[in-house]
């Protein structure tokens, strides 16, 4: 899997975590959807990724492998 692929599924997943925990735990978790949300778009602008940085050390490359 490619790291750009793994931060959208990472993403995605800490983003509906958020929701599931919001509706039935507290509404604070909302906070997290936010923080996704605010580190996608200064990633976007910047290219500075935390999550890259961390998925990478893990041994995912940024390309497909075979």
């Amino acid at each position: 899997m490619k790291t750009e692929n793994a931060i959208r599924v990472l993403a995605g997943t800490f983003v509906l975590l958020s929701l599931i925990l919001a509706t039935t735990v507290n509404l604070w978790w909302l906070l997290l959807a936010a923080f996704v949300g605010v580190n996608l778009l200064q990633s976007a602008f910047t290219g500075f990724c935390p999550a890259e940085i961390i998925l990478r050390r893990t041994g995912l490359t940024r390309e497909a492998g075979p």
